[in-house]
């Protein structure tokens, strides 16, 4: 893919503008992409893999299907700050109205969240509750195409990893089709 990025089980993983030697020490050209929400944050301090198919290659598209997302137990995104899962609407790319009000399932949420009998954590995309046992991990879609955005703030630099971006030894998960 173009820019650095990899797709990795179906998630494009990469570094669009490098480490700090991007920068060239002009921070202040840093300062004014950080205020325009451009490239403010190197990979050591954020890394945002993102998908708009599932890892066969399908487009997202919650109107036809259910998805889960698994991460395997112990497989949790390896950050020291948090980690997020967003999910955006595929043509308008906004946040989602929906009837509980969940825009992202992220790591200060897992102490509400129910984990599968092996220790791994499912969460569940789809536009209809995947039934009251599963609502925690339910991130609420609509009746069409969508796109996930995985926020991984200050990953960790050792293995597991995500880094170098595109090549750690942690990857992101495939989304599944479950329908």
């Amino acid at each position: 893919l173009a820019g650095g990025m990899k797709n990795i089980n179906g998630w494009n993983v990469g570094a669009f503008f490098g480490d700090q030697a991007f920068y060239k020490g002009d921070w202040l050209m840093r300062a004014g992409a950080a205020k325009g929400g451009l490239y403010g944050n190197n990979a050591t301090e954020a890394t945002y893999p993102y998908t708009r198919t599932d890892g066969s290659g399908q487009t997202l598209d919650t109107g036809k299907r259910n998805y889960t997302l698994t991460f395997p137990a112990g497989k949790l995104p390896p950050v020291n700050a948090f980690w997020s899962v967003t999910m955006y609407d595929g043509k308008s790319q906004l946040l989602i109205k929906n009837p509980i009000n969940r825009y992202l399932i992220n790591s200060p949420m897992l102490s509400a969240m129910k984990k599968n009998a092996d220790g791994s954590l499912t969460l569940y995309i789809q536009k209809d509750s995947p039934g009251k046992a599963k609502e925690a991990n339910w991130l609420p879609a609509p009746d069409d195409t969508v796109y996930l955005v995985m926020r991984l703030y200050w990953p960790k630099a050792t293995a597991p990893s995500i880094l170098p971006a595109g090549s750690g030894s942690w990857q992101p998960p495939a989304v599944v089709a479950s329908k």
